[in-house]
């Protein structure tokens, strides 16, 4: 979580100067949901975004019976 808060400040919070408290959680939201979770590549996941780690790792084989 230590990392997560960082790249986001870094990422995003440092460079904006928010008007009110409104429009940075807008800010803040966007990024972790449009940007963090869809297309920001994550290397503990294998290079891929937490939506597709996520997908793909919930797709269940059949059990097979003999």
């Amino acid at each position: 979580m230590e990392r997560f808060f960082l790249n986001l400040k870094m990422e995003r919070v440092w460079r904006q100067n928010y008007a009110n408290n409104e429009e940075a959680k807008m800010n803040i939201t966007d990024y972790i949901i449009n940007f963090y979770n869809s297309r920001r590549l994550h290397s503990k996941l294998g290079y891929v975004s937490p939506n597709v780690y996520e997908v793909k790792n919930t797709v269940k084989e059949p059990i097979r019976v003999s």
